[in-house]
């Protein structure tokens, strides 16, 4: 869906009649069900164009620029905007579209004419809106239904130099700036408006389908919900790109019989269930499609990691309503709501660790969905198109990523309002591409083994001392008693779902670091039941001979003991402990540690020492 990026009113009164104007006619694109799926960014810069005297222009990124200085009606403005939309959606920019034949010259302002032709022709074929230009049919006689033979016609008939009425910019200047580099793609990339453009038909199709076997998809065009949804578009860049790729449904019967109070959201199917009979106003909505957008957006559907996932909503919900009081979005609805000024500050992990302790307590409580059931759906609903598919390899939940991203960017930069530190903070969090884990490690290490310092010794001379047989030169030597110290203890859980791979895996990084670290032996507990301690162990050793004993219960307390009680094991070297997280809920461990557990997995307490997860 196109996205527009105007200045933000408290009353709409006071925003200028011809920016007035121009949302009126971005409301008809996006009602539209062919340009509502197009990609576009629309910017007003009036500066740039008065001087041209022109109305909009469109570049090959997709940045459209409107003059709003004209008085163009609302019908005329979505006409505009279609014009330069369909642009893109045509592939006029790209250079294999163009004419390159040996024996055609190009000349970029006769393609510009020649897209502006067809561009023209078309929405007269589809009665869009109020054109602001004349039929280019009454004017030539030949088929107007493709860019090259018109660009060869015109080429023939000697209009290189003449006039063009049938653009959205002044009749000597091109609406299509940057032809001169034309866009080219390589190694399988795509047109991404093309693209969405033929999902548009596509989705067209499936819509009228759908809406034939009983559900309603965005049919009620002036619904609170819609104008809610439209707000986001138009004022609040932070979810614009989110809310311009879900598809919101306003359904009685399907939230009948999937139990939705209010709202849910279907985040793998790009797709919002509205129960109208709610009965909320415009603020109202808008305060709940945030909600949903977030909840979508920050991954709280895949961050459950094995929690329950109705109190992991609840959690959630409590997090992100707190946030939306505080940005003031919308209005928040009535009693019932899970909000509580106690949480503020919190992350959804920390309150989700705060109601496991009182879970009959909170089971009670009621999300956007009703009693008992999260708003983030995690059953299959039947699908019926949802969110439009995205191109060039992205997946879904990169784009809602970088959605959120690109949303905080244009957020920030333009002061659009306040945001609260730990929205901002998530964001960012998740939008960072994540740091390895075995990376992760290495930073521990060299935190828990900084480089040795080395000593002149005067027992073993320098490779120069030869050379300077009368000058006694040392040797810069590690001390032998700093190398005996170096070491650190390995606790392996042997008995639970870290498979011979992964232990495999993790062992080896952890042997590398400690080569690289100067750490010649690594002490080795093995743990199920009870501790099988093997030793003092080379790095070498532990990476690929190590042979794996135990695999009963878990108990990794006599492991813990058996190290600190050592005598041979320095007071203060570190535990690294492998562990998959089923274990005892509580561990003693009196000095510096870390955990290395597989991905997805927790630990059952909260733990004092790092993470890595692998």
């Amino acid at each position: 869906m196109p996205i527009i990026h105007t200045k933000y009113y408290y009353d709409e009164e006071k925003r200028p009649i011809g920016e007035r104007l121009l949302v009126e006619g971005f409301k008809h694109i996006i009602s539209h069900p062919f340009f509502e799926n197009l990609k576009g960014d629309i910017y007003i810069k009036d500066k740039e164009l008065l001087e041209k005297d022109g109305i909009c222009i469109v570049d090959g990124k997709g940045s459209i620029y409107v003059n709003t200085s004209h008085r163009l009606s609302s019908g005329q403005w979505a006409f505009a905007l279609a014009h330069c939309l369909l642009h893109l959606a045509f592939g006029h920019f790209d250079e294999e579209k163009m004419p390159r034949g040996s024996d055609t010259p190009f000349f970029p302002k006769l393609w510009n004419k020649a897209c502006d032709i067809y561009v023209t022709r078309f929405l007269y074929d589809i009665h869009f809106e109020e054109p602001i230009c004349p039929d280019p049919g009454s004017e030539y006689r030949i088929k107007l239904d493709d860019e090259e033979k018109i660009y060869g016609h015109l080429l023939y008939a000697g209009e290189v130099g003449d006039r063009n009425i049938y653009g959205t910019n002044t009749a000597d200047s091109a609406d299509m700036s940057g032809l001169q580099h034309p866009i080219r793609y390589r190694n399988n990339e795509q047109n991404e408006f093309s693209a969405a453009f033929y999902t548009a038909l596509r989705n067209s199709v499936t819509g009228a389908v759908s809406t034939a076997g009983g559900h309603k998809w965005n049919s009620e065009k002036e619904t609170p919900v819609r104008k809610a949804a439209e707000w986001f578009l138009t004022h609040y860049p932070l979810l614009g790109g989110m809310a311009s790729s879900f598809r919101i449904i306003e359904d009685n019967e399907l939230c009948r019989k999937y139990e939705i109070s209010i709202a849910a959201v279907d985040a793998s199917l790009g797709e919002i269930y509205i129960n109208p009979a709610a009965g909320l106003s415009v603020e109202e909505w808008e305060f709940v499609l945030a909600h949903e957008y977030l909840h979508a957006g920050l991954m709280h559907h895949k961050r459950a990691a094995g929690r329950d996932r109705y109190l992991w909503n609840v959690a959630c919900d409590y997090v992100v309503n707190g946030w939306l009081v505080e940005m003031e979005v919308g209005s928040m609805p009535g009693d019932g709501l899970l909000y509580d000024k106690e949480l503020a500050g919190l992350s959804a992990e920390a309150i989700y660790d705060l109601i496991i302790k009182e879970m009959r307590k909170f089971r009670k409580h009621a999300t956007f969905r009703g009693f008992g059931k999260g708003d983030i759906m995690s059953d299959p609903l039947p699908k019926f198109g949802g969110l439009k598919k995205q191109t060039g390899g992205m997946t879904l939940d990169e784009f809602f990523r970088n959605a959120l991203r690109e949303g905080l960017d244009f957020h920030s930069a333009n002061g659009r309002g306040y945001l609260p530190a730990g929205l901002v903070e998530e964001i960012r969090a998740l939008t960072s591409p994540p740091i390895p884990w075995d990376v992760e490690l290495g930073h521990w290490f060299d935190v828990m083994f900084p480089p040795l310092e080395k000593h002149r010794s005067y027992a073993r001379p320098s490779r120069r001392q030869g050379s300077t047989p009368d000058i006694p030169r040392p040797r810069y030597v590690i001390n032998e008693k700093d190398l005996f110290d170096r070491t650190f203890g390995v606790i392996v859980d042997t008995s639970g779902s870290v498979s011979e791979k992964q232990l495999g895996q993790s062992l080896g990084a952890i042997a590398s670091y400690a080569a690289s670290k100067d750490v010649s032996r690594v002490r080795v507990v093995f743990n199920d039941a009870d501790a099988h301690d093997a030793g003092y162990l080379s790095a070498e050793e532990l990476a690929g001979r190590v042979r794996v004993t135990g695999r009963g219960g878990t108990v990794l307390q006599p492991g813990v003991t058996l190290l600190e009680k050592a005598k041979d094991f320095p007071a203060d070297g570190p535990i690294l402990i492998i562990t998959d997280g089923f274990i005892e809920n509580r561990l003693y461990i009196h000095r510096e540690h870390a955990y290395l557990l597989p991905k997805g997995n927790r630990l059952p307490f909260a733990p004092k020492g790092k993470v890595f997860y692998f």
